[in-house]
C-alpha cells in the first residue's frame, strides 16, 4: 500500500511555458494563455477589471522590469554599448587603457641669468662661472595669465656640454671689455601643481588599495616609505623589473663613467617587491593598488631567477619541480608585497586644463624658485645680483594640454588600444600609440601617416615677399599634379600686409640624391592653443612623441616628426529668403550651422571640403529659400593671427571641392564670428 504519510504517487505533466515574450504586453497575453491552458476550471474571469487580471499584470509588470534590468546589465558589460560612465571607465582598463584624467601643457623655455665677467690675463674674458646658479626642478614659474608651470629638470648654469648647451652673450662692457655675460640654458616646462600625501598601514591586506585626495592626477613622482625604500609603478602587478635612471658615476658604472658628459644617466632593469599599479575612477581619482605578497618568501621560489637556477651555492635552486618559460623572467606570480606597518608618502602632480596652453612670450614670472650656489669666497652684492637677474621666456608656445577625456573618447581609445596589442605596425597602429601618449607627455590634436616615399624629395621651396622682411622661406611642400597646392604657379601675386600685391615666388630644391627610406614614417602632427586653435606642436612635445612611439615601433621602421600645414579659411554666402521669414534671423542660423559644420574636432589632417554638401546643409534650414552662392576665401596674414599659408582657393576648387595642399594640410576657420560672413536677398 501506499505511504498514507506522502500520499499517492502522481503523474507530473510538464508545461509548456514559453521565453522568448520579455515585455510587458508579452508577458501579459503568455500568463493569460498559461491559465486557460493549464487552468480552465479553476479561473476562466479574464475581464480587464478582474482581480485575477490584476494580479496577471502586477506579474508581467515585475517580469518586465527584471528583464529591463538583466539586459541593462549585460549591456553595460560591453564597451561598445556601454553608457555608465564608471563602466565604461572599468571596461577600458581591462582592456589595458588607462583613461587620461589631465594632460598638462608642456614647453622649452630660456632660462637666463647674468654673471660677471672674469680673465685670467687680461685678454681673454669669459663668464665667471662660480657665480652660476643651479636652478632646482620643480621650481615654478607662471604665464601673464597666472597659469603655474613646473621646472623638469635641473639647470646647471655652471656645465655645457653637446646635450646641455649653454649659450653665452656679453650683456654689458666697460668700453671694449666685457663685465657681465648673459648664461641661457633651455629648460622644459610643464603645466600643473605639485603634492604628497602619507598614508598609514597596518597589518599586511591582500591587494590593499589608496585614493589620492586631488582630482585630475597628472603623473606620479614617487612613493616612498618611512625606511626611505622606493615603491614602482608598473603597468600591472605581476611583472616584477622595472627601469630605473641612476647617475652615471665611478660608482655606479666604473666602466662607462667617462662618457658622463654625454650620458649622465643610465637606464638599468631592476627586479622589485615593492611596486604598485594605479586605476583610475571614473569620479576624476586615482587609485594606487598594490600586490598579496605577505610573507617574506622571494618571488624566485615561485618564479625561478636565471642567476641561480642550477646553482649549487646554497642559495641556489639546483632543480626545478616544474617547468618554466624562460621568457617570464620579467614576470611574478606574487604581485608584488602588500604593505605593512609603514607610511608611504607619495608625491604626485595634478590640474593640466586646456587654459594651460599659452602663447609664446607668456611665460615670464617666478613663483617660487630654488636653486643652488656655493657662496663661500664670493662677492655677495654680485651673487645677489645674479640671484635677482635670473629670467624666463617661453620662445615658443605652450601647447599640449586638455581635459579629462570622456566616455566616449574613452571608449574609442580603449577598442583602438585593444586592436594595437602593445605593438605598432600599421598605420592605424601607429595612430592609436599617437593619441594614447600619456598626458605627462603633451596632447596630439591630429595626427597624418605617409609613408616617406610618398612624398618625393624634390620638394618645392615656396618663398613669401613682403615688405617688411624681406624674402621669408615657408615650407617645403610637394605639388598635386595638375591641381592644387601650395604656391601651385610658378608665379603667384598675394596681396601683402598693407593691401598691396607682391610676386610670391618660387624655387626648386636640388634632387635628394638616393632613395628614399620606404620604412620611414612621416608623423603630420597639429596641437591645440588655448582656444582650440590649431597652432604646430613644440619641440618638447614632439621629442616625447618619438620616444614614446620607440617602445612599440618595428626595427626597421624611421619615425619623422613633422607639422602639418594649418589652411586657415572663411566662407562669404548669399541666400534667398521665404516670405514671412526674418532675413536676419536666416543668416544667423545659417552661420551658426557652419560654425557647428566647422569645428575643429569634426575636421582632419588631409580632409576635403564638399561645397553640395554645405549648400545642403544650408538650404535644410527654416526659411532659407535657396542658396545663391557660396565661396572659400584664404585667411592668410599671420600679422592678424593666421597661419601665414598662403593658399590658392580658386586652383584648388575642383568639381566643387575644395581640396587640401599634397602636403598634409588641413582647413580651419580660426575666427569664426568674423570670417564666416553672409547676407539674405
Amino acid at each position: 500500500m501506499p505511504n498514507a504519510e506522502y500520499g499517492t504517487s502522481k503523474k507530473i505533466v510538464k508545461k509548456n511555458v514559453k521565453y522568448i515574450g520579455r515585455d510587458f504586453s508579452s508577458i501579459r497575453q503568455n500568463l493569460i494563455e498559461f491559465a486557460k491552458s493549464y487552468y480552465p476550471t479553476a479561473y476562466n474571469d479574464f475581464n480587464e477589471s478582474s482581480p485575477g487580471m490584476m494580479f496577471i499584470e502586477m506579474a508581467a509588470y515585475v517580469g518586465d522590469v527584471l528583464s529591463y534590468y538583466a539586459d541593462n546589465q549585460f549591456r553595460e558589460t560591453l564597451l561598445h554599448a556601454a553608457e555608465e560612465k564608471k563602466n565604461i571607465f572599468k571596461i577600458a582598463q581591462s582592456f589595458g587603457y588607462k583613461p587620461k584624467l589631465s594632460t598638462p601643457s608642456s614647453t622649452i623655455a630660456d632660462i637666463t641669468i647674468e654673471v660677471p665677467a672674469t680673465t685670467e690675463d687680461n685678454e681673454n674674458y669669459e663668464p665667471d662661472t662660480n657665480y652660476a646658479l643651479k636652478v632646482d626642478a620643480d621650481s615654478v614659474f607662471s604665464s601673464k595669465s597666472g597659469r603655474s608651470f613646473r621646472l623638469m629638470d635641473d639647470i646647471d648654469f655652471a656645465v655645457s656640454t653637446s646635450y646641455d648647451n649653454r649659450v653665452e652673450k656679453v650683456s654689458q662692457t666697460d668700453g671694449d671689455i666685457p663685465t657681465h655675460y648673459t648664461l641661457t640654458k633651455k629648460g622644459n616646462l610643464e603645466s600643473g601643481f605639485k603634492t604628497s600625501e602619507t598614508f598609514t598601514f597596518g597589518d599586511a591586506v591582500k591587494f590593499d588599495k589608496i585614493i589620492l585626495g586631488k582630482k585630475n592626477v597628472i603623473d606620479i613622482i614617487s612613493c616612498v616609505d618611512d625606511d626611505g625604500n622606493t615603491w614602482y609603478q608598473v603597468p600591472f602587478l605581476a611583472q616584477d623589473t622595472v627601469f630605473k635612471d641612476i647617475e652615471n658615476n665611478s660608482v655606479n658604472s666604473p666602466d662607462v663613467s667617462s662618457d658622463k658628459t654625454t650620458a649622465p644617466f643610465l637606464l638599468k632593469l631592476i627586479k622589485t617587491a615593492n611596486r604598485f599599479t594605479t586605476y583610475v575612477r571614473s569620479d576624476g581619482k586615482m587609485e594606487l593598488r598594490f600586490g598579496a605578497g605577505v610573507s617574506s618568501n622571494a618571488d624566485e621560489e615561485i618564479v625561478p631567477n636565471p642567476d641561480n637556477v642550477g646553482s649549487s651555492l646554497g642559495t641556489g635552486l639546483s632543480k626545478l619541480d616544474q617547468s618554466f618559460d624562460p621568457s617570464n623572467f620579467l614576470k611574478t606570480k606574487a604581485f608584488g608585497q602588500a604593505p605593512s606597518n609603514i607610511t608611504l608618502t607619495v608625491t604626485y602632480t595634478y590640474g593640466g586644463v586646456q587654459a594651460d596652453n599659452v602663447v609664446s612670450g607668456e611665460i615670464t614670472n617666478l613663483d617660487s624658485i630654488a636653486f643652488t650656489l656655493n657662496e663661500e669666497g664670493l662677492d655677495a652684492t654680485k651673487v645677489q645680483d645674479t640671484k635677482d637677474s635670473l629670467a624666463v621666456f617661453n620662445p615658443e608656445p605652450a601647447t599640449g594640454a586638455s581635459g579629462a577625456e570622456t566616455p566616449e573618447i574613452v571608449r574609442q581609445n580603449a577598442a583602438a588600444y585593444f586592436h594595437a596589442q602593445n605593438r605598432a605596425v600599421t598605420k592605424e597602429d601607429y595612430i592609436t600609440r599617437v593619441y594614447s601618449l600619456p598626458s605627462k607627455y603633451g596632447y596630439i590634436a591630429k595626427c597624418y601617416i605617409v609613408q616617406d616615399s610618398q612624398i618625393q624629395q624634390s620638394d618645392t621651396v615656396v618663398v613669401q615677399t613682403d615688405n617688411t622682411n624681406g624674402s621669408i622661406p615657408v615650407e617645403n611642400y610637394t605639388e598635386r599634379p595638375e591641381g592644387a597646392g601650395l604656391g601651385d604657379k610658378n608665379t603667384d601675386t598675394v596681396p601683402d600686409r598693407n593691401g598691396r600685391f607682391q610676386q610670391q615666388t618660387r624655387m626648386l630644391s636640388k634632387p635628394q640624391s638616393g632613395p628614399t627610406n620606404p620604412f620611414a614614417l612621416n608623423f603630420y602632427t597639429l596641437a591645440y592653443d588655448a582656444n582650440k586653435q590649431l597652432i604646430r606642436l613644440n619641440n618638447a612635445v614632439k621629442q616625447n612623441l618619438k620616444t614614446y612611439l620607440s617602445q612599440y615601433r618595428i626595427l626597421t621602421d624611421a619615425i619623422n616628426i613633422k607639422n602639418a600645414y594649418v589652411i586657415n579659411i572663411g566662407i562669404d554666402f548669399e541666400i534667398t529668403v521665404l516670405s514671412g521669414f526674418n532675413k536676419r534671423d536666416c543668416v544667423a542660423k545659417c552661420v551658426l550651422k557652419l560654425k557647428e559644420l566647422f569645428n575643429i574636432d569634426r575636421w582632419q589632417i588631409n580632409q576635403p571640403v564638399v561645397k553640395n554638401d554645405l549648400i545642403y546643409e544650408l538650404s535644410l534650414i527654416e526659411g532659407v529659400q535657396n542658396v545663391i552662392s557660396l565661396d572659400f576665401v584664404n585667411k592668410w596674414d599671420d600679422q592678424l593671427g593666421y597661419s601665414g599659408n598662403v593658399y590658392d582657393m580658386k586652383e584648388a576648387l575642383r568639381n566643387e571641392i575644395l581640396y587640401p595642399s599634397a602636403d598634409p594640410s588641413i582647413f580651419e576657420i580660426k575666427y569664426p564670428n568674423k570670417d564666416i560672413r553672409g547676407r539674405a536677398t
